[in-house]
């Protein structure tokens, strides 16, 4: 019998080394798996067990979080499965495919992006301090490239200066499991502001750091850039709650909105699989309802009989 725990830990290295996962995913898998250790004192990589802890999992979060955690534990058992240290894999006699309720991505209105991006230009303008000014352009940058890529909020904190080339106007993204994709930036107010904030940092001799940086000159963190929108959301009055990923829904469901394929949309949005971004037409399919409903002429059209 193998102990469990103590091949968390070898797989955790693993991923680390190995597979090169970035901190964001590594620290998933830790608390997915420390929470599989924690459901039973003895607990065995067996169909039995496993199927114990699937259930509970049902029993306990939403399809989502459910979905990821199971995919975690695959994974895990996937890998002493491949290292020989167990002689089968048990998910090939379990079930664990399930229907999630469908859930529409929430998209940002152009004229609240708008007022978001005229709000934060504004603050530039009306900065008292030299620092203040830098942190203005530095928050404005971070809200023009979410909107301008569509990218994850933990690809755009991660980036470093050397990932901007001005020369032929694009941006390297490192996306999920290390995967890149690179995007052209083919708005002028974007380059500029990049620029200016480069500028203003000057740590052009350091071209690996850290694009944007908090007051300590270290990455700026996921729940710093959400504070900023946050900020911005409050300064505006915006009539709803808006987070770093919707940004990357609005960039999608308006690009489709403007009959772009949606297979150029999935190389943007860097999705391995055309079917995660095929939610986004039932967006589109959503807003074709209420404009046909709202909209067409016909609906003016009152017949007396």
């Amino acid at each position: 019998m193998i102990e469990v725990k103590t091949e968390i830990k070898k797989y955790l290295k693993y991923c680390s080394l190995e597979k090169k996962l970035s901190k964001h995913t590594l620290k998933a898998y830790r608390i997915d798996l420390a929470q599989f250790i924690a459901f039973k004192p003895d607990i065995s990589i067996s169909k039995e067990d496993l199927t114990k802890y699937i259930q509970y999992l049902h029993k306990t979060y939403k399809p989502k979080t459910i979905k990821r955690k199971i995919a975690t534990l695959k994974a895990f058992v996937h890998y002493l499965y491949y290292k020989d240290i167990i002689e089968f894999n048990p998910f090939d006699k379990i079930d664990t495919t399930f229907k999630e309720p469908l859930h529409l991505p929430h998209t940002i209105p152009e004229n609240i992006i708008h007022q978001l991006l005229t709000a934060s230009y504004q603050n530039i303008l009306t900065a008292a301090t030299t620092h203040q000014k830098l942190v203005s352009v530095r928050n404005t940058a971070i809200i023009e490239l979410l909107f301008a890529t569509g990218a994850r909020i933990s690809e755009i904190c991660s980036l470093k200066i050397n990932n901007i080339d001005f020369a032929s106007k694009t941006v390297r993204i490192f996306g999920k499991g290390a995967k890149e994709r690179i995007l052209q930036i083919e708005n002028r107010d974007v380059i500029a502001i990049l620029m200016k904030y480069l500028i203003l940092i000057d740590d052009s001799t350091q071209p690996n750091s850290y694009l944007f940086q908090n007051n300590r000159h270290n990455r700026i963190s996921e729940q710093s850039v959400r504070t900023i929108i946050r900020n911005l959301e409050k300064q505006i009055a915006a009539p709803l709650h808006i987070t770093p990923h919707m940004f990357r829904h609005s960039v999608a469901t308006l690009l489709l909105e403007e009959d772009v394929d949606i297979r150029y949309i999935q190389r943007i949005l860097g999705h391995s699989s055309i079917t995660t971004t095929q939610i986004y037409t039932l967006v589109t399919s959503s807003k074709q309802r209420e404009i046909l409903r709202t909209k067409h002429p016909r609906n003016k059209i009152h017949i007396t009989q």
